[in-house]
C-alpha cells in the first residue's frame, strides 16, 4: 500500500478562512464545517479523489516564488480567459500572461495570499 495526499497545505500570514473560502469559491468545493473566521487554519474539502486545501496561519510572509503550484483547467464550457475573469472577479490577482496569439499559452495569477498557480485552456479550446 501507498500513502496518498490527504491535504496540500499553505501558509497564511491572514485569515486562512478568507484564502480557504477564496479556494472553495473558485473551484466549487466545501468548507469544514467547523472553520470560522479568525481559526488558526481552514480546509477546502477533499473531492472526488482530490487532496483537500489546508490553509495554515503562520507569522511570516511570503518572500519567494512558489514552488509548487497549482494548474488549473476549466470545466464545462468555460474559457481560459472566462476562468482569468473569474478568478480575479473573487479576489484573484494577475502575476504573468503567457497567452499566444494562437490561442495557446496560460496566465499566472496568485491567490489573495499571494500564492501562484496557472489557468490553462479547457479541453474545448486545445481541440
Amino acid at each position: 500500500m501507498h500513502p496518498f495526499v490527504q491535504h496540500i497545505t499553505y501558509d497564511t500570514v491572514g485569515d486562512p478562512y478568507d484564502v480557504a473560502r477564496f479556494w472553495s469559491t473558485l473551484l466549487g468545493r466545501p468548507l469544514a464545517v467547523e472553520d470560522q473566521p479568525g481559526d488558526p487554519a481552514a480546509l477546502v474539502l477533499p473531492t472526488d479523489g482530490c487532496p483537500g486545501m489546508l490553509f495554515v496561519q503562520v507569522p511570516e510572509g511570503k518572500t519567494v516564488k512558489n514552488r509548487v503550484h497549482l494548474d488549473l483547467q476549466p470545466s464545462g464550457d468555460r474559457t481560459r480567459d472566462q476562468e482569468v475573469d473569474r478568478a480575479i472577479a473573487l479576489g484573484a490577482t494577475q502575476v504573468a500572461d503567457h497567452r499566444r496569439a494562437d490561442g495557446s499559452g496560460f496566465v499566472v495569477l496568485a491567490d489573495p495570499e499571494g500564492n501562484e498557480f496557472c489557468v490553462e485552456r479547457s479541453v474545448g479550446e486545445r481541440a
